[in-house]
């Protein structure tokens, strides 16, 4: 790949969205043990919203850079995904998109990089969770530490790769943890070995940039782990 522009980032949505469909019964049942059972839904619902703008976006024939797919889909999932967690994704793909525009128009991984800390800044902000609440935070953050362990002229494909591998890492480290944020934090041992959804989604969503997800398992087992 040497091109990342808006057709890297749509397809990378595209793709999540794909991931998404595919695991959400995965999602659902995670969800219902560790919070409202409507993780799966809210994400679906966003990036059914998204795909749908996108698509118009691209009928119109308008000219974008690569941060026009991440603003429309920050766009769709700060308007239509109720939930604790959708928002918070809206607030990634924002501070994603934001950050990519100012290193655009191509997408770079300095870009990706500080989109992701920065991300991760103002979801820690807003939903005042920390590393090692059982919450998105705890993916999040080692994505964002992939990233910016990353040199600035990696190809953006490979630094999604390895900020995947690191999400991954940390959603497997939830199952581990006593959750200190959220519903499941009222549940104690009873989520004990549950991986936290929103760490899942997190997972999935750096994971959909290299390719589709089509099942959970091997991420949690830790045998899909992305090798480039």
């Amino acid at each position: 790949m040497t091109s990342f522009d808006a057709a890297f980032t749509g397809g990378w949505i595209r793709r999540f969205a794909a991931s998404v469909r595919a695991t959400e019964p995965e999602l659902t049942a995670l969800d219902q043990r560790a919070g409202d059972g409507d993780f799966g839904v809210n994400l679906t619902t966003g990036l059914t919203t998204a795909l749908r703008m996108l698509d118009e976006a691209a009928a119109d024939g308008e000219p974008e850079d690569a941060s026009a797919p991440l603003l429309t889909t920050a766009t769709a999932f700060l308007d239509s995904v109720g939930g604790t967690s959708g928002p918070l994704f809206g607030l990634l793909f924002q501070r994603l998109a934001c950050a990519v525009r100012e290193t655009g128009p191509a997408l770079t991984t300095p870009g990706l990089a500080a989109g992701t800390r920065e991300g991760l800044a103002v979801i820690q902000r807003v939903g005042e969770a920390r590393a090692g609440d059982k919450t998105l935070v705890d993916a999040l953050a080692p994505a964002a530490r992939a990233l910016g362990a990353c040199p600035p002229d990696a190809p953006p494909d490979t630094a999604l790769v390895r900020a995947a591998g690191g999400a991954w890492e940390g959603v497997r480290n939830t199952a581990r943890l006593r959750a200190r944020r959220g519903r499941a934090s009222y549940l104690g041992d009873r989520v004990s070995g549950v991986p936290d959804p929103g760490a899942v989604g997190i997972g999935l969503f750096y994971a959909s940039a290299d390719g589709g997800v089509r099942a959970l398992a091997p991420f949690l087992e830790g045998h899909g782990q992305p090798s480039r």
